[in-house]
């Protein structure tokens, strides 16, 4: 039967494992306990439906014992009236009906097997749900304590990365700076060097003209 087939899929079937593999547990973990609740309930229906058949199996099994009875007062009757011809034909009847109710009586016990299969079934699907339900929200609190600890983990990550950024960061913003110090000093020198030779060269201008006011004053006197 198909559908103890499937029953008997989610009795097997292993929460842990399923949480393991799932992308998204707590999702997965409702879905399987909605999927038992519904195979549940078809289950219980079906555990009905068997019960009420077999309980028209046992009717029709009593109907046919009953006339069998019946075809036997009237071959005891035939027989009383010494009308054999007619004996004969009750006890061929009662003969039919007898058969007929052990033919039944195959069918109920192939209908109890099936009930008693039902019923099982149904215990350990409801078994399941229970202990599914009670591990759902230990699963589930599992998993999110996971990946919370997962996003601190990331977050931390992530910290240090950044703290790891910024530190190379201020190094290199140390270095460009000691670059710019330098390139600074290095021209700075060089205004100095080309000052002291406008200096040098103001200086020698005025000596040059001062020499030559005097060599003015000399050739006057």
């Amino acid at each position: 039967m198909a559908l103890l087939e499937r029953v008997a899929t989610l009795i097997r079937a292993n929460l842990n494992e399923l949480v393991d593999r799932a992308e998204n547990p707590e999702k997965m973990i409702k879905q399987v306990i909605l999927d038992m609740q519904n195979q549940f309930m078809q289950v219980k229906t079906q555990v009905a439906i068997a019960l009420a058949d077999l309980h028209l199996l046992e009717k029709k099994q009593q109907e046919n014992n009953g006339r069998e009875e019946e075809w036997m007062r009237k071959a005891q009757l035939a027989v009383s009236k010494e009308d054999d011809r007619l004996a004969r034909a009750a006890l061929d009847r009662a003969m039919s009906y007898k058969q007929l109710a052990a033919n039944f009586v195959e069918q109920m016990e192939d209908q109890k097997s099936q009930v008693e299969g039902l019923k099982d079934a149904l215990n350990a699907l409801a078994r399941k749900i229970s202990e599914a339900e009670g591990k759902a929200e230990l699963l589930i609190a599992q998993h999110r304590r996971t990946r919370a600890v997962g996003r601190a983990a990331d977050a931390s990550q992530r910290a240090a990365l950044e703290e790891k950024a910024g530190a190379f960061q201020r190094m290199s913003n140390k270095v460009m700076r000691a670059e710019a110090v330098t390139q600074a000093t290095v021209e700075l020198s060089g205004e100095d060097i080309e000052r002291g030779f406008e200096k040098l060269e103001r200086e020698q201008e005025i000596e040059r003209m001062l020499q030559e006011l005097k060599q003015r004053r000399t050739l006057s006197a």
